[in-house]
């Protein structure tokens, strides 16, 4: 949102202009483009921030649909390790490194209907801070995992979908507290 772009921007002002690079995270070639371009470019990540999830369908355990269910281990879980491995070295060079990854409540508090992906954020949960264990002590990177709550997005409204916009936070409103979170810890 423009709120975190205002604050972001003069740290990307800082190494450099700034560079997109669309991909897929679940696809590896895609990925390959994405780890090279920004080794290449600067050499060092400063933040890596893990937003992008799937939710599956809504349902009983019993009825999770498993083509359903594969998309959500597969962007929410395999995505996630393949970019703690592959920015891991770039992670290392950066003199205070920043990893933050986006979860949810239904990852820790099972809730009726929510297995499919709470399953799906637990994992995510377990790689993040099992890889902060393993750094803490080698290295200078830190890790992070918010729960934003209740956000005013797309996810939200497919999950909740007679919930009026308005009595749900605006994605500004979580993405300063993210901000402020990470520049308190730098």
């Amino acid at each position: 949102g423009d709120a975190l772009g205002k604050r972001v921007k003069p740290l990307a002002e800082s190494v450099g202009s700034d560079m997109v690079i669309p991909c897929d995270v679940t696809d590896n070639g895609s990925m390959d483009t994405l780890f090279s371009e920004i080794g290449e470019r600067w050499g060092k990540l400063d933040m890596l921030v893990i937003n992008a999830a799937y939710l599956p369908m809504l349902s009983p355990v019993n009825d999770i649909d498993q083509k359903d269910f594969g998309k959500a281990i597969t962007l929410n879980i395999l995505a996630t390790q393949a970019l703690l491995a592959n920015f891991d070295p770039l992670l290392r060079r950066a003199a205070s490194a920043r990893l933050l990854a986006l979860s949810t409540s239904v990852a820790r508090t099972p809730r009726a209907y929510w297995g499919a992906y709470g399953a799906s954020k637990a994992a995510l949960e377990t790689l993040v801070g099992a890889y902060g264990e393993e750094m803490k002590n080698i290295s200078a990177i830190r890790t992070h995992i918010v729960d934003p709550a209740a956000t005013r997005t797309a996810m939200r409204a497919r999950a909740f979908p007679g919930e009026d916009p308005a009595t749900v936070k605006e994605p500004e409103v979580a993405a300063d507290a993210i901000v402020d979170l990470v520049v308190a810890d730098t």
